[in-house]
């Protein structure tokens, strides 16, 4: 029993190693879907990390703005306040 527990666990970790969030889509339009779905005049850099987190992707917040990782390349995400969506890709 101990060896299949052990087996499930290490083909656990190679799934997930092999799949990264490359099946969460690192892609600039299912993020940019995805900001475009949602309005929070209020959201700050902190929650806006967040919620990107929340929904797969690698988000940093930093002062006023968020760096999101999308495969080699890293985005600036501003919230954006009034405007339509959560926030502006720099």
């Amino acid at each position: 029993m101990e060896k299949c527990r052990i087996a499930f666990i290490v083909m656990s970790m190679l799934i997930v190693s092999v799949c990264p969030a490359e099946s969460r889509g690192d892609d600039l339009g299912r993020v940019n879907k995805l900001i475009s779905s949602f309005e929070d005049i209020l959201i700050d850099s902190q929650d806006l990390a967040f919620f990107l987190v929340t929904h797969g992707y690698h988000a940093v917040p930093k002062s006023g703005y968020v760096e999101i990782r999308l495969g080699n390349s890293i985005y600036r995400l501003v919230p954006n306040g009034n405007k339509p969506g959560l926030c502006d890709i720099m």
